[in-house]
């Protein structure tokens, strides 16, 4: 059939047989969701939801970790030609009750109790809020509260032959061009917008992505990412539409176990968690005997010469070949087995990788496809694919969608992905999308020959220093990034003589080295301040500056002895650094760092 809207995948969904449509971990035991459950359960919540008085074009907030109801209720709410507002379930309760009041929706449905609770914290603050349904049911269900099962109930109950009529009509009503949802962007300064993402804007970018990846029928995909962040859940729009199974994982602190034990072909992520892999790896490889640590050097060597042929696709030559195979089975076949031992394809999205981190699990034998989009992009604009792929960029333009480069860099986009609008928000509409329908994306970028995307910098985060010279700080981050003892680092410079780093130390890396070096120690804070440990991160300044630009050098750093966090609003949902709060609120430091700025001999890379 055509596909024109979600409701039409979810449709497509209920008739492709495989082994179970979801997965997730209840009492410590996986559980599946046949397709008949899984089509029967979202007729029964839409049909529950029409007896709550939910009406066409109302909205529904979703504040929930990943987990089946999620994807039911969503399914449900646009089966009732209603719009579904996702709340990222890390949020606060002021701002959650921005959003759902921004929204005006009229029912929020939470995952547990202790959504709940925040809900009752702020709903007298949101008028609109008719119900709130919960998934897991609490010791006691307070008044005005509806369980999800007695929703589904009440749907079942009443699931007569004019209830499906109802549901099926209800299912056709929405148009391509109308708002299926309203994604708040997590921004890095001010209140969050609502972009009004239609179904025709989401499925034509299921449709493109699903051309140019191979996401096959009968595959496993494991859920990670938030399904607030519309890039997990287009995905999961693609591996419903495709025939694949979902788990959903239980947490983040609990994917390394449930690699392990749903085994998945493929599953998208952010940058961070591959950094956090590495450095897992490399971790545990100092620890070992001298010898295995010189045969995953030699490893290492292997991958970085076979990296060309994984990439291209090009055999390699007979003596890489034999070298690889015993690579493989030394080395790497233990790294690929820690995700379960047959990914077949990861995607990696939200945040810029590093071409260097992409090279160790590439060559590695892990094929990692990074792309890139935004929240109003429904997201996908680019991808590398199997056919198509070169480290240090985020592919080639997927099928549907115009990409150009405006005079001064910034990337715009232009096609049936991108957004109607802001809700409410007309203003900053058309701040982002100009009279010819370019969005102006914030994101500066450059296509090479070859038609690859690359992106070099945020707009808004180009530091321009007292000389005038741009400084784009994401790259050199990234650099940053790629030292075993950096875990989170900030750079700052904007308007000075020159750049300063906040960095938070990757502390399991550091505190076990700083032990074996005799270091003592009764807090993080004790910690950072010790001469031995500023000569760690003094000598990797110091190595890191050696290939950099005058204006790019680190001139002084300092270490922070925590990592920067959504509850103190220093980072969004989604990880992005708020560089603003970050200014404001270590601002001290900063100044500490700049005192001597009209000193012409400043030392480069010095600590305080």
């Amino acid at each position: 059939m055509e596909i024109k809207t979600l409701n039409d995948i979810y449709t497509v969904t209920c008739t492709l047989e495989r082994a179970a449509a979801t997965k997730f971990k209840r009492g410590g035991q996986w559980v599946d969701t046949s397709v008949d459950e899984f089509r029967d359960t979202v007729r029964y919540f839409a049909t529950g939801l029409f007896h709550l008085g939910l009406k066409p074009g109302d909205r529904v907030a979703i504040l929930s970790e990943n987990r089946p109801e999620w994807a039911m209720a969503d399914f449900a709410i646009l089966a009732s030609a209603a719009i579904t507002v996702p709340v990222y379930p890390t949020l606060l309760g002021w701002q959650i009750e921005y959003i759902l009041n921004d929204s005006g929706a009229v029912a929020v449905i939470c995952s547990n109790e202790e959504q709940m609770k925040k809900v009752a914290g702020i709903r007298d603050h949101c008028p609109h809020i008719h119900n709130v349904i919960v998934c897991d049911l609490p010791p006691a269900l307070p008044d005005g509260v509806l369980s999800f099962e007695a929703v589904v109930d009440t749907g079942r109950r009443a699931d007569d032959a004019t209830a499906r009529v109802r549901f099926d009509e209800l299912r056709a009503k929405p148009a391509s061009g109308d708002v299926a949802t309203l994604v708040y962007t997590s921004g890095t300064t001010g209140n969050p917008k609502g972009a009004m993402l239609t179904h025709g804007n989401i499925a034509s970018n299921v449709l493109a992505t699903c051309k140019v990846l191979p996401i096959e029928h009968g595959m496993t995909g494991l859920c990670i990412l938030p399904l607030s962040h519309i890039l997990e859940r287009m995905g999961d729009y693609c591996y419903f539409y495709r025939g694949c199974t979902i788990a959903y994982a239980e947490s983040v602190l609990k994917v390394g176990d449930n690699l392990r034990e749903i085994r998945p072909h493929l599953f998208a992520a952010v940058p961070r968690l591959f950094e956090k892999m590495r450095t897992t790896i490399l971790d545990n490889v100092a620890v070992q005997p001298a010898s295995k640590q010189k045969i995953f050097k030699w490893a290492l060597g292997i991958a970085e010469r076979r990296l060309p042929y994984r990439v291209s696709g090009k055999p390699m030559p007979f003596g890489l070949s034999i070298k690889s195979a015993i690579a493989d089975k030394l080395v790497f076949r233990k790294i690929l087995d820690r995700l379960g031992g047959r990914v077949r394809m990861v995607l990696s999205g939200g945040a810029p990788l590093s071409a260097e981190l992409a090279a160790f699990f590439i060559g590695a034998g892990l094929d990692i496809y990074e792309g890139y989009g935004l929240t109003e992009t429904s997201p996908v604009i680019a991808v590398n694919t199997p056919q198509a792929r070169r480290v240090g960029t985020v592919g080639r333009i997927i099928p549907g969608v115009e990409v150009k480069i405006a005079e001064d860099g910034e990337i715009l986009s232009r096609g049936p992905h991108i957004m109607k609008g802001y809700w409410n928000n007309d203003d900053a509409t058309r701040q982002a999308i100009d009279p010819d329908g370019w969005f102006h994306t914030g994101d500066i970028g450059e296509i090479d020959a070859d038609g690859f995307l690359k992106i070099t910098d945020r707009k808004k985060d180009i530091i321009i220093n007292a000389y005038g010279k741009n400084i784009a700080p994401q790259p050199l981050e990234a650099l940053l990034k790629s030292s075993p003892y950096i875990g989170t680092p900030v750079l700052i410079g904007d308007r000075r003589k020159y750049l300063v780093a906040l960095l938070v130390p990757n502390f399991d890396k550091l505190e076990r080295d700083s032990k074996a070096m005799g270091v003592q120690f009764n807090s993080r804070q004790e910690l950072i301040a010790n001469e031995k440990v500023q000569q760690i991160y003094q000598t990797e300044i110091d190595r890191f500056n050696l290939n950099l630009d005058r204006q790019e050098k680190i001139r002084r750093f300092a270490l922070l002895p925590r990592d920067f966090t959504t509850d103190d609003d220093e980072i969004t949902p989604s990880l992005k650094v708020k560089r603003k709060m970050i200014d404001k609120k270590y601002k001290e430091i900063i100044d500490q760092l700049f005192k001597d700025e009209n000193l012409e001999d400043e030392r480069e890379g010095k600590r305080v």
